[in-house]
């Protein structure tokens, strides 16, 4: 018995051997590569909120109301924006191996979503004015274009706008998840990074954003994640062929999905009409004739539409426009890696002309209208409006 217990060192050998090829194939099976959060712990929590008998200090720019002392929810060291709106003068701020995308800060660069700071240095119509930020918006008391404006205007307002959660954007939209941070929980270590083709829990939709699929900049260049940087090096929308009729009754589809808001069809201007619904659904049966964008996806429309195919003819045709990191287009599939051409299935999305957060040009426009977008004044050919409209600006 003794000797047939002894271990047979080429058995061990063989044994290990199988065991790091199995440990291997799984730690690089697809989907296992995801950017989930990194580095100690400590960089984002803290257990007590107290350190050498005083309150532990919270990220955050100074002297702005997202400093806070804390403590936090999920023990964490900062707000949303205590973490993402340090203000400093870096886009990205890097914290031992994190780095945290910042949608506060003095670079002159901005990431893909824009730059709160706008909204302080500029106006109140530069970009949402989400309670975090501590300035109230003068001009809007809700959301332009809500659909039904006698109630989901009511719903989300310029006193209860928030970054993330019901009244918000990012995490789950329910009322039960609240405001801010708990709406997030655990989407940061479930993060998935890159092609997000699926969108059925927070963890793994385009920028934690419910529901909504499309490729985030897969670069491997640290300096140009989260942006969209030129023709190569950028983010990628998706989005469909045709708008939906959105409402609350019958023959209508509806934004509130198991339980959540979520976009009907995956898509980002899908996403914004949660709240801007008549800037993008086409005109139903049961709408007024003023609301939406028109009852059919062809011209003319009564406004801009969105989730339609850009027509690859005449001036809009394919061979006369190219792709502008600048006026973004959206997929229809979304790709694994950005494309750097335009398509003839390029569609129209609210980012190809918007920031998400917030931009240096009123009304959140990625330029500046109508300063440089003067029809036929020239000097302007594939910038702005002129990307898509490229006869524009013929003189």
């Amino acid at each position: 018995m003794l000797k047939n217990q002894r271990t047979n060192p080429e058995k061990v050998v063989e044994f290990l051997g199988t065991f790091a090829l199995v440990f291997l194939l799984i730690l690089f099976l697809p989907g296992n590569s995801s950017a989930k959060v990194t580095g100690v712990c400590s960089n984002c929590h803290t257990m007590h909120n107290m350190q050498g008998g005083s309150a532990l200090s919270n990220y955050g720019a100074d002297g702005k109301p997202w400093k806070g002392t804390g403590p936090n929810p999920a023990l964490l060291r900062g707000t949303c924006l205590g973490c993402h709106g340090m203000g400093e003068a870096s886009k990205i701020k890097t914290i031992g191996s994190s780095q945290i995308p910042q949608v506060y800060h003095t670079d002159a660069a901005d990431l893909a979503s824009g730059n709160f700071r706008y909204i302080e240095t500029g106006a109140d119509d530069r970009g949402h004015n989400v309670v975090e930020l501590g300035n109230a918006d003068g001009v809007l008391d809700g959301a332009p274009g809500a659909i039904n404006q006698f109630s989901h205007d009511v719903c989300v307002t310029d006193s209860n706008l928030t970054c993330a959660g019901e009244n918000g954007c990012h995490g789950k939209r329910v009322l039960d998840a609240g405001g801010g941070l708990p709406a997030l929980k655990g989407a940061h270590h479930g993060n998935v990074d890159g092609q997000l083709n699926t969108a059925d829990s927070v963890s793994n939709s385009y920028r934690f954003l419910l529901g909504v699929k499309g490729l985030e900049n897969p670069t491997a260049v640290a300096t140009e994640k989260w942006q969209n940087v030129n023709a190569t090096s950028h983010n990628e929308y998706y989005g469909a062929t045709t708008p939906q009729v959105l409402g609350c009754s019958g023959g209508e589809t509806t934004c509130h999905i198991g339980g959540s808001v979520q976009s009907p069809n995956n898509t980002i201007s899908g996403f914004c009409a949660t709240c801007h619904g008549l800037f993008h659904t086409l005109t139903g049966a049961g709408m007024d004739s003023w609301e939406g964008i028109g009852s059919s996806t062809s011209s003319p429309f009564q406004r801009h539409p969105t989730d339609i195919v850009i027509k690859d003819s005449d001036e809009y045709a394919v061979a006369n426009r190219t792709y502008k990191a600048q006026a973004p287009v959206g997929r229809t599939t979304v790709p694994a890696s950005a494309i750097t051409t335009a398509t003839a299935n390029d569609v129209v999305t609210c980012l190809s002309c918007h920031a998400a957060h917030a931009s240096n040009y009123p009304d959140m426009l990625r330029w500046n209208y109508p300063g440089d977008m003067v029809a036929g004044g020239g000097g302007a050919d594939g910038t702005g409006c002129f990307t898509c409209h490229t006869e524009k600006d013929n003189p």
